[in-house]
């Protein structure tokens, strides 16, 4: 399990995954950070100003309920948690979980981005399909 030394570090790696999802943008709605595919938010953060803790939340119909025996989830407020979105708190200091994190994000993405876009992900590029056709 790869972690990341602070907190800052921690959601710069998540922004770097997020993306580079097909059609991903970064949005600052109600001063938190959230990833989105085509207006729809697929990972919703928030760093407090101090850096003392990170919550990330994200929509896990497939792990979410795995994911809420962690101690560091929850489910989402507002309503959100019966529609398979889990919050994961991290403080200071705590190892963030980043492979399991990514692969969390990946699923949410999925969960969230229309079918075409989804499509992308599973597109070879031009150049790993010459090649395997040489």
């Amino acid at each position: 399990m790869a972690s990341l030394k602070t907190l800052k570090e921690t959601i710069a790696s998540l922004r770097k995954h997020a993306l580079a999802c097909p059609e991903a943008v970064e949005d600052h709605p109600w001063g938190e950070i959230a990833f989105k595919v085509k207006g729809k938010i697929f990972v919703a953060s928030c760093l407090n100003e101090d850096e003392v803790w990170l919550n990330v939340s994200m929509k896990l119909p497939v792990s979410g309920t795995m994911a809420l025996t962690l101690p560091f989830a929850t489910p989402t407020p507002y309503g959100l948690g019966k529609h398979g979105w889990v919050t994961l708190r991290f403080n200071s200091g705590d190892e963030a979980p980043m492979d399991m994190l990514l692969e969390w994000m990946d699923e949410s993405f999925r969960a969230v981005a229309p079918k075409r876009v989804v499509a992308k992900l599973e597109v070879p590029s031009a150049k790993s399909v010459r090649k395997k056709s040489v």
